[in-house]
């Protein structure tokens, strides 16, 4: 069996649903469905049993045998990057990560959790060492101080892999409000007002101009069955593009895949910035000091595992991306 945390979220519905695909349903998913939303992304999967967070949890603090599991893929975690409880935070990304190492240390289960770029703050090198990581908020120091857990523990007997994951995107992210990739927010404000609102300049870029690596979650996906399959292989690794594109690029990747759709020709950014379609407001000022405005992954370590897949590119997947939103309006 396999157990994904986080299962009914963004990027754990997306595991479950991939290994659907492969003919894997033995499958145990662990979530806090207080946001009812959360369900849509249940409704197709095919799963063997779905548990609370709280009662799995009881019985890893138990140490109870859960059943005989292969894996854990852990997702579950709080995402908000402008939390201001930390204590919250801290009990949802650190205390229940070290709960679930030690289960699977104790038992000899693959362990693949999720982190985050979050934890290189406002550096420029993004490689997986401690020299680079300054974490800016609750929700970055929360995952870069299980990193840190992780990498203080003698040599283990299991596989043990941390993701840093950059900035995804893609299908199953719509319960998350605020804290969707801006693909998503792009996506609806075009639809909605016929143009989209990016941050004007910051830290000496332009505006819209600040970059991000922005990744599809089919790539993030690949990454971590790539890594369950290898499970000689441990270690905290980057899951991005190995590429940084701006913010207006993503806009004018969502307003030209809209305006296809609508039987429109494309359009240039200076043409959308023109036309109104795309508009700068200033950033607010909750953000200032706690804002990457560049991230480009290190793929160094990645590619020395082994991981071979090309990436999509922001034009290629966030047209994919808004393509299947589209298609599922009709």
């Amino acid at each position: 069996m396999i157990i994904v945390t986080g299962g009914a979220g963004f990027i754990g519905s997306n595991l479950v649903k991939t290994l659907n695909h492969r003919g894997v349903s033995d499958i145990l998913v662990v979530d806090n469905l207080s946001n009812a939303e959360k369900i849509h992304n249940l409704s197709d999967l095919d799963i063997i049993d779905y548990m609370d967070k709280h009662e799995f949890l009881s019985a890893v603090e138990a140490n109870k045998s859960i059943g005989p599991v292969s894996a854990i893929l852990h997702q579950g975690a709080c995402s908000d990057t402008m939390a201001t409880d930390g204590k919250y935070v801290l009990e949802n990304n650190f205390t229940y990560s070290k709960k679930l190492y030690r289960y699977c240390a104790s038992h000899k289960v693959q362990y693949i959790y999720a982190s985050s770029a979050s934890v290189y703050g406002a550096g420029k090198v993004f490689d997986e060492e401690p020299k680079n990581e300054s974490a800016l908020n609750a929700y970055a120091w929360s995952k870069l101080l299980f990193d840190q857990f992780v990498r203080r523990q003698p040599a283990a007997e299991f596989q043990c892999v941390g993701l840093r994951y950059f900035n995804v995107y893609g299908s199953r992210e719509q319960h998350k409000g605020r804290m969707a990739s801006v693909a998503w927010h792009f996506y609806n404000q075009y639809l909605e007002n016929g143009q989209v609102q990016l941050f004007e300049g910051s830290d000496g870029y332009a505006h819209g101009e600040q970059q991000r690596d922005f990744v599809s979650v089919e790539d993030v996906i690949r990454i971590n069955l790539y890594l369950m399959d290898n499970q000689t292989i441990s270690g905290i690794y980057n899951a991005g593009t190995g590429q940084a594109q701006s913010f207006n690029d993503v806009a004018t990747a969502v307003i030209n895949t809209c305006r296809h759709y609508q039987g429109k020709g494309r359009t240039t950014l200076e043409q959308a910035q023109g036309d109104g379609e795309i508009t700068y407001v200033p950033m607010p000022q909750a953000l200032h000091g706690k804002y990457q405005s560049y991230t480009r992954a290190s793929l160094e370590n990645l590619r020395a595992v082994g991981y071979r897949e090309e990436f999509y590119d922001v034009e290629k997947g966030v047209g994919k991306y808004i393509n299947e939103l589209l298609s599922a309006q009709r």
